[in-house]
């Protein structure tokens, strides 16, 4: 069965006791440790750091091919003439089947333009002076050359914005077995995971009875009924970089966070 709902820490007392005693004869049961495994991306969504933030450890699954036109190496933006990508320019030709952790940027300067349109773009927004300097000095300080290294940073970097404590690891901290689904559900075991939680579309491909065999919950994220914050150039659009919140809204970026 698919499940949608996200769990909480259950109080319980031992043998003879009350669970609202209080004191030391109160324990908590804690739910299996729950695990999330995504490829990397460039300044994601709202909703991939919901993803961060429901689960225990989240793992970057860096050893998949790198695939053009997609999420790994842009991200979009809004600004007054519209959406907006920006995007990491990387080495691709002759690279059909590079890793996700393979692949190079091919233009060192990309971080100083993506910072001048991003600063451009929200300068009139309300969290725009909250946030200006650990966004800025984040990418006037990122200089590594692997796309997978940049994307680490930047995860890493709005975690912490968002107050997320999620330990960040990679796929090549484990060893990788074969198959669509099994390398997944191997990926879990040896991450200690009882539950995986997992986007809406990976139902489509996933065979769910070997999560089961292994006593591993399966649970399927809901992106829908996301609340609308005040941006800054109507109409509202939800699919856009995580950037677009914080600096439209500043500390109270989490409140728009499933999660939290």
């Amino acid at each position: 069965m698919k499940e949608r709902a996200i769990d909480s820490p259950t109080a319980i007392s031992p043998p003879g006791g009350h669970p609202h005693a209080g004191g030391p004869h109160v324990e908590i049961a804690r739910r299996p440790k729950r695990v999330a495994i995504l490829q990397s991306n460039y300044i994601p969504w709202k909703g991939y750091f919901d993803v961060i933030n429901m689960v225990d450890e989240f793992i970057l699954f860096d050893d998949m091919q790198y695939t053009r036109r997609d999420w790994r190496n842009r991200n979009k933006i809004k600004t007054k003439d519209g959406l907006q990508w920006l995007t990491i320019p990387v080495e691709v030709k002759g690279k059909y089947h590079q890793r996700i952790r393979d692949t190079v940027v091919s233009d060192t300067n990309w971080n100083v333009t993506h910072w001048r349109t991003i600063a451009h773009s929200y300068v009139r927004a309300p969290g725009f002076a909250e946030f200006r300097e650990p966004l800025e000095e984040l990418y006037r300080t990122t200089r590594e050359r692997f796309l997978s290294l940049i994307n680490y940073r930047f995860l890493t970097v709005l975690c912490a914005l968002l107050s997320i404590p999620t330990r960040i690891t990679w796929s090549s901290d484990y060893l990788i077995t074969s198959g669509k689904t099994d390398r997944l559900v191997d990926l879990c075991k040896q991450a200690g995971a009882g539950e995986y939680l997992t986007g809406p579309a990976a139902g489509a491909y996933l065979d769910e009875s070997l999560f089961a065999r292994e006593g591993i919950r399966l649970i399927y994220m809901d992106y829908s009924k996301y609340l609308e914050y005040p941006q800054l150039y109507p109409p509202f659009e939800h699919g856009v970089s995580i950037v677009d919140l914080l600096l439209n809204v500043g500390r109270e970026a989490r409140r728009y966070l499933k999660s939290a």
